[in-house]
């Protein structure tokens, strides 16, 4: 018969013998089978589950479900239900926690929840007794469960009913009674028509007979039974927790560590009970008082007040408040009973218990068995064995527990009891020495087990995202130490003079940082707490800063080396062997110590600075740019705001990102902390403020009315006010507390960029795009000053406390302070009003000044593009403005690097630069050769000829320069343009010089004489790039010998060009856009240059084409843009393939010796292509490449680059990478 037919017959043949309170009571049933399939129930049942449950709610005064819904919230509970792999929750709990009531108010959300028959999962459930025979053995249970099933399902019936006609009632009561119901019960819980199975158990140590089997049976089910899940619960007992088997699916929700759930609950039992206590019903105040008093000295026990309310229910109301004053508050009689269990134990069991004690009382969190073996002190014998340690864990009576291999208090006051009632025992010699033996053996034991690559990774870049954590992890014991070894110095440090010889030079600290530093490192990025490394180094200064030595200078080294390295070392381990230690300066200890673990596949790198600078970190973490930064004035937290949308919070010591804060639709534009440091308030493009909870992240409000841009906020002193400035020229006054607008203030004529609230939050400064400031009147919005002098857009105001630049009364200009070279867009004063900071587009600077002279102090560079925001905190700053050092840039450009370029044999660098200078490097040495000074302005380009001797700048100041690459010394001054010149480039027989120039014409000059030979007219926008063809085939037609040349301008055309005569030959139109690159193929074109015919249009790319090269064969073409790389067949114009690269490509050309694109990012490899090469004997080369923010060697990620040494240019030659930098730093990497 088919499954769905018989269970439909089945339904009905049980109906009638249910009663219409059991499911399926519908239908006429078949008396035959009816009435053998209740006798077989009436003898099954030995208690109807439905029954015990109405007693036990009886008897325990009923149901509150007030006191068991928090579990219902739970995360583990909700876990349990919505996850298919978790199948198992044990709820254990001491005697009186209400395990009991808590399991009858889930059967009841459960019976609630399943109302419909055929939509619902079975529910079965059983209340273990230990005091009734009747309910404390493990076949009591099963029958109970299987009593249950049957009177919701009956075709389950046919699991019992030919045994039960064999054997009659004796299947349920023999001997071997347990084992058939165990058949007879999985079977029943693997019928494939079974939707599912809700199980329940209550009070398992109370099952007296046959609980190993019973734990072992639900262990089974839980790891075999997909569809049934199992909720049990019992007091804390080892052995119930081992016989279940716990694991990853299989969970433990201990209401110990649930104490301040269930003393809510518990709160809620004791107002129940005053409520119902007869002899104080109509004494309110009596009532409060015993109210007060039981929640004092309940401690989280249902059992305790049940106790105290019987005794209550005996006396007279008079006597009820001494009653109350002589119980007992607390556990510490049923604890110092315990203790003295432990101590009568036999042999060593005493002593043993005692390690374990105090190094759980001592510890900061709860201990792995194998951590507890490492700093414990137990013999070799028991530490290196976790079942050992285990069972000396048992023994130490009840104050501990243990769940998935660690190992819990039952209760704080059991701690507290440890910590304080036991002191003497557990600590006969002091506190000190026992956290001084528990920093010396962490010390101890991550000396013998850190080592690099602990997980053996191997991949330098692998993200620790990808990390999985190994079966066996070699870092379990020492996971602890790792964290919190400095933790237990510095409590030894303060009670005990056992550690002065391990902080001095050449002791145990001095020695670790030299030997272990980079492994503890790693360690700690592995198991993902890299914000020890920042906590732990602190503490050392903190404990050295008494007197100099060698130790603390490796210290302070360690902290930068933490400070400046953490993110990447956090998010990659292993670059703390590759970036963190090729970046750090060449004076670094810690890079010193550790030289022979830097990488071996950089054989030169040229330009790292000798010191450490100024900047102490940088903070990675948004997509997009910063818009600007705050600190809470306890320097706590900073906040940043993006260009992503988002808001971030970061701890500014350790580095630490806190919080996203996510819900604006827009980038946001600025960010502001209330005094208190519970606020932070953000502007967005949205058009919207936001307020946000700085503890939680919870957006509280959101602030509508301007109709544009919200460009600043700020609060008022007294986080009464806060104040907006937005693009719709107005300011609005809000109520941060109600969020409700106060005031409009209206006067400025084009957009508000700033507002700033003076100290007593009476004025209210703005500025303006309009060139003015005004003040305010912050109380009535009345305008009082306008502020009038400046050139040019206001974007930024402040009021310091004592000093001002503008007098806010009178309105009168103090200070001018000039130094900046683009728009000033951020200032700040400093807390005491002495210092003032202001950010500016001049990209790489941050200056600092003194407000009362205007004394320019200190320049900050370092910055990798605009500088928006600044910000003084009171206790810590990411640049330190006391000593402003200066990043040496050994003898570097001192501002931008526009472009670079190697001769054509690879010795010589060329590097071009905003500060007017051309830099000539050897790139073997990374010396620096010459500077080639002369320009006035810019220089934007620079062309080796082919033979190397010459070299050609183009400028700003209009002017093309030859030079001399031996001497340095510049030969001509090619005059002529009357605008910026933007390319230069030789013709392969170095005859021809040609030039490029935003007065849109190119020049072809003769480098010999420096003679302007040819000016070519024509293009009606500026003229971006030049390049002369390989040779004269081309144009065949023209002449043998001549050769053509070719122009990209930015009116959207190619120009093709006789460079002797000068004739523009063709007008190659159709680019939508500007042009920006141009090259010549060899035999294939995409435009025909005898005719001017557009050929093909290769459509794909994004954004402009920066650059575009034919193979060597001519039968691929590759152009870069919007960080790809596109290859086409340019005889068909088909698309081929399309590369990744995350770089921006600017020149390129194929390799002759393999399937290689030769970029100024490096070589990129075109995998399915190997045939590329027309040439013999093609070589296999290591391919290395920038993409985005890492160099990438052979496809894998190797060196991450910090932001200061990322590129804005960058060429690549051999196995040479050269990368100019917005600081002016030109660096050579050269890789074996």
């Amino acid at each position: 018969m088919p499954a769905a037919r018989r269970r439909a017959k089945l339904q009905l043949d049980f109906s009638f013998s249910y009663g219409p309170q059991h499911r399926y009571a519908v239908g006429r049933p078949r008396l035959t089978t009816v009435k053998k399939s209740s006798t077989c129930l009436a003898d099954l049942r030995s208690t109807d589950p439905s029954d015990d449950k109405t007693r036990i709610e009886r008897t325990k005064g009923g149901l509150l479900k007030d006191a068991y819904r928090w579990i219902l919230n739970h995360a583990d509970f909700q876990r349990w239900r919505n996850d298919k792999e978790s199948r198992l929750l044990w709820i254990r709990g001491d005697p009186g926690k209400g395990k009991t009531m808590l399991l009858i108010g889930i059967i009841e959300e459960l019976e609630q929840q399943y109302k419909q028959p055929r939509d619902a999962c079975l529910l079965s459930y059983f209340f273990c007794q230990g005091t009734d025979s009747r309910l404390n053995k493990a076949t009591a249970v099963l029958r109970g469960l299987i009593y249950l099933l049957l009177t919701q399902e009956a075709s389950l019936m046919s699991y019992i009913r030919k045994k039960y006609e064999r054997a009659g009632k004796q299947l349920f009561e023999d001997v071997n009674a347990f084992d058939a119901l165990s058949k007879i019960f999985t079977n029943m819980l693997q019928d494939p028509t079974l939707k599912g199975a809700y199980l329940i158990v209550d009070a398992l140590d109370e099952c007296e007979t046959g609980l190993p089997q019973l734990l072992g049976l639900i262990a089974q089910s839980a790891s075999t039974s997909p569809h049934v899940k199992w909720i049990v619960s019992s007091r804390n007992e080892a052995h119930i927790e081992a016989r279940l088997s716990l694991n990853g699916a299989q969970m433990m929700l201990s209401l110990e560590l649930n104490a301040e759930h269930v003393s809510r609950a518990v709160e809620m039992f004791v107002d129940f009970k005053v409520s119902q206590l007869a002899s104080i019903k109509h004494d309110s105040m009596l009532q409060e008082e015993v109210r007060k008093q039981m929640h004092e000295k309940a401690n989280g026990t249902f059992l305790w007040v049940a106790f105290v309310f019987q005794e209550l229910e005996q006396v007279d109301s008079w006597d009820i408040l001494q009653v109350l004053k002589e119980v007992p508050a607390n556990l510490n009689p049923l604890y110092d009973r315990m203790m003295r269990q432990v101590q009568q134990l036999k042999r060593k069991d005493p002593e043993f218990c005692r390690f374990v004690l105090l190094t759980m009382t001592l510890a900061y969190r709860p201990l792995h068995l194998l951590e507890l073996g490492t700093l414990s002190g137990l013999p070799g014998q028991i530490s290196k064995n976790i079942n050992s340690t285990a069972k000396i864990v048992v023994k130490c009576g009840s104050f501990l527990t243990i769940r998935d291999d660690y190992i819990y208090f039952i209760h704080q006051s059991a701690k507290d009891y440890l910590d304080f009632n036991a002191s003497g025992i557990i600590f006969p010699s002091g506190r000190g020495t026992f956290h001084y033996n528990l920093f010396s053996r962490s010390l101890q034991v991550m000396f013998e087990t850190l080592q690099r690559d602990m997980y053996r990774l191997h991949q330098p870049g692998i993200s620790i995202d990808s990390v999985k954590q190994p079966h066996l992890d070699p870092l379990a014991p020492v996971r602890y130490s790792c964290v919190f070894w400095a933790s237990h110095l510095d409590e030894a440090y303060r009670s005990s003079s056992l550690c002065r010889s391990d902080l001095a030079d050449s002791g145990k600290i001095h020695l670790f940082l030299q030997k272990r530093f980079l492994y503890w490192l790693e360690a700690l990025s592995l198991i993902k707490s890299m914000s020890s490394s920042v906590q732990t180094i602190s503490t050392l200064l903190t404990l050295l800063k008494s007197e100099e030595s060698r130790v603390l200078g490796i210290v302070r080294d360690a902290h930068r080396f933490v400070l400046y390295n953490k993110w990447v070392i956090e998010n990659y381990p292993l670059q703390v062997y590759a970036s963190a230690l090729v970046f750090s300066p060449a004076n670094s200890l810690i890079r010193k110590s550790f030289e022979d673990e830097e990488p071996k596949w950089i054989t030169m790198l040229s330009n790292v600075e000798s010191e450490w600078g100024p900047c102490l970190q940088t903070l990675e973490g948004h997509s997009n740019s910063v818009s600007a930064v705050a600190f809470s004035r306890d320097g706590k937290l900073l906040a940043s705001a993006s260009e992503d949308k988002t808001v971030r919070l970061w701890d500014p010591t350790t580095g630490a990102a806190l919080k996203t804060l996510k819900g604006h639709s827009s980038p946001v534009s600025a960010v502001a902390f209330s005094r208190d440091g519970k606020l932070l308030a953000s502007a967005s493009d949205d058009k919207t403020v936001r307020l946000w909870d700085t503890t939680t992240g919870v957006a509280l409000k959101t602030l509508e009315g301007h109709n544009d841009w919200v460009r600043a906020v700020a609060f008022s002193r007294d986080d009464k006010l806060l104040a907006s400035a937005s693009s719709d020229k107005t300011v609005r006054i809000w109520d941060p507390t109600t969020g409700a607008a106060l005031k409009t203030l209206e006067g400025h004529n084009r957009l508000v960029s700033a507002v700033a609230f003076s100290r007593d939050s009476k004025l209210l400064a703005s500025a303006s795009d309009d060139k003015t400031v005004r003040i305010w009147d912050s109380a009535t919005g009345a305008a009082l000053k306008t502020l009038e002098g400046h050139s040019n857009w206001v974007c930024a105001v402040a009021f310091s406390r004592d000093v001002r630049l503008w007098d806010p009364t009178t309105g009168t200009a103090l200070k001018m302070l000039e130094g900046h070279s683009q728009l000033v867009k951020a200032v700040a004063f400093s807390r005491d009003g002495k210092l003032l900071a202001s950010a500016s587009d001049d990209k790489t600077t941050v200056r600092l000044w003194d407000p009362t002279t205007g004394a320019a102090l200190k320049t900050l560079e370092g910055h990798s593009n605009w500088v928006r925001a600044v910000a003084f905190s009171r206790d810590v700053r990411l640049w330190d403005p006391t000593t402003g050092t200066a990043l040496k840039m050994l003898e570097g450009h001192s501002r931008l690097v526009r472009a670079v370029a190697f001769s054509r044999d690879g010795k010589l660098l060329a590097s071009a630069s905003n500060d007017e200078t051309v830099r000539l490097w050897d790139t073997t040495t990374g010396a620096a050769l010459k500077t080639l000074k002369g320009h006035s302005n810019p220089v934007s380009a620079v062309a080796f000829s082919r033979d190397g001797k010459l070299l050609a700048s183009a400028s700003d100041d209009k002017t093309v320069r030859l030079w001399d690459t031996t001497t340095g010394v510049a030969l001509k001054t090619l005059e002529g343009h009357n605008d910026w010149v933007r390319a230069v480039a030789f013709s392969r027989d170095d005859k021809l010089l040609a030039s490029a120039s935003s007065d849109k014409t190119v020049r072809i000059w003769d480098p010999t004489t420096g003679a302007a030979l040819k000016t070519l007219g024509g293009h009606s926008d500026w003229v971006k790039a030049v390049a002369f063809s390989r040779d004269g085939k081309l144009l065949a037609s023209a002449s043998d010998d001549k050769t053509l040349l070719a122009s990209a301008s930015s009116d959207k055309t190619v120009r093709i060009w006789d460079p002797t005569t000068g004739a523009a030959l063709k007008t190659l139109g159709g680019h939508s856009d500007w042009v920006k690159a141009v090259a010549f193929s060899r035999d294939v074109r995409l435009w025909d240059p005898t005719t001017g015919a557009e050929l093909k249009t290769l459509e794909g790319h994004s954004n402009p084409v920066n650059t575009v090269a034919f193979s060597w064969d001519g039968k691929l073409l590759a152009s870069a843009s919007d960080e790809t790389v596109r290859l086409w067949d340019p005889t068909t114009g088909v698309a081929l393939n399309m590369i990744k690269v995350d770089s921006p490509i600017s020149n390129m050309s194929f390799c002759s010796d393999g399937p290689f694109l030769d970029t100024n990012c490096g070589l990129l490899y075109l995998e399915g292509y190997p045939a590329l090469s027309l040439l013999p004997q093609a070589a296999s080369r290591t391919q290395v490449f920038i993409k985005g923010n890492w160099l990438v060697r052979n496809l894998e990620n190797y060196l991450w680059l910090p932001p200061e040494y990322r590129p804005t240019c960058s060429v690549f030659r051999g196995n040479t990478f050269a990368l100019g930098h917005s600081t002016g730093r030109v660096m050579v990497i050269e890789f074996g």
